[in-house]
């Protein structure tokens, strides 16, 4: 049992269980259960750009299959190799259910198995992360809140480090957010980065329509997410390191600079039409179009019934021809 307080609005002390029930003898945690829901509105969303983009539902049914699988290994892999001093042996590694995943790692495992599903299925992998990238957006807005009924990933109502300077921000301690947890007061940054999460997911939803080329949504995705990351990662008094760099804030980073200038040159070719084809946006069809389209079907189809009743009754004529050279011959010997 946790207990938060909220000082400043007068709250003080509020429970709060990290169970949510038991199931056979297994405790079951919120954590897991708003993992889970969050998957399956991030999954009702892809489904619905799949029809904008027309892609079948089985496909979609199984992409999600792959992705969350890989997904959940790259969380879990990327969160062990980054933090092997923790571990005694091999077997604890596996041990998800004591906690310990990175979502670097869930995007990482993610983008891998889209790649390879992509190419089974003969699908563009830029459309597919194109459909992915809003969606896991607003998965991740509401999976935030699992952290805040583990009581985990807060940030320092003191400083904020940036890549290694640091800023005062002690000044936020009267905000009527901080939440004091044992004797210290923290900034809510799951809170924090779901708002930056529902506000990109808005964004991202609204201009999908508007994109110019495949990919677009992902690289707007990456350049938003990175950005908001890398401030709210240098409040967190959890993160990963690697020397004294903190790893999501330098990833964060990366991702901004990767989004924004890969965007800028493939909005320059989509102008010139030197995309490749995975890049390539295809264009909505009109009603008019389909019309056209269906006219001619039903055209080609009767050309090719025609043709194959003409074929047939060639053969038949063929056929024919020999047995009335035969009697011809037989008649004319009788003849004689």
């Amino acid at each position: 049992m946790n207990h938060i307080s909220f000082p400043n609005i007068g709250i003080d002390r509020l429970p709060i269980n990290r169970v949510a029930f038991s199931l056979f003898g297994r405790d079951i945690y919120w954590y897991g259960i708003i993992i889970t829901f969050a998957i399956c509105i991030a999954f009702l969303i892809v489904l619905r750009h799949a029809k904008q983009e027309y892609i079948k539902k089985d496909d979609i049914y199984d992409l999600a299959i792959w992705v969350i699988l890989f997904g959940m290994i790259g969380a879990r892999l990327y969160y062990v190799l980054t933090s092997l001093d923790q571990y005694d042996n091999l077997l604890d590694t596996f041990k998800i259910w004591e906690g310990g995943l990175a979502f670097y790692g869930c995007i990482i495992g993610g983008a891998l198995a889209c790649v390879v599903v992509a190419k089974f299925k003969k699908i563009s992998f830029a459309i597919l992360f194109d459909m992915l990238s809003p969606a896991v957006l607003i998965g991740q807005a509401i999976g935030r809140w699992g952290n805040f009924f583990n009581a985990e990933a807060f940030g320092s109502a003191e400083t904020l480090d940036l890549f290694g300077k640091t800023f005062d921000v002690s000044g936020v301690v009267h905000a009527p957010w901080i939440m004091q947890i044992g004797n210290q007061l923290v900034q809510p940054t799951f809170l924090y980065e779901c708002i930056w999460d529902l506000i990109g997911f808005v964004l991202l939803s609204i201009l999908y329509k508007k994109k110019k080329y495949n990919g677009q949504i992902c690289l707007w995705y990456l350049a938003w997410y990175g950005f908001g990351r890398m401030f709210i990662e240098g409040l967190r008094t959890d993160s990963l390191y690697i020397g004294s760099i903190r790893i999501s804030q330098l990833v964060g980073l990366l991702c901004v600079v990767f989004g924004i200038a890969l965007h800028f040159v493939f909005l320059s070719m989509a102008k010139k039409r030197t995309l490749a084809i995975p890049f390539t946006k295809r264009e909505p069809v009109t009603n008019t179009e389909e019309a056209d389209l269906s006219t001619s079907n039903e055209q080609e189809k009767q050309l090719d019934d025609s043709m194959q009743d003409e074929t047939q009754l060639s053969d038949i004529k063929e056929t024919n021809e020999p047995e009335q050279t035969e009697q011809e011959d037989v008649t004319h010997g009788e003849n004689h």
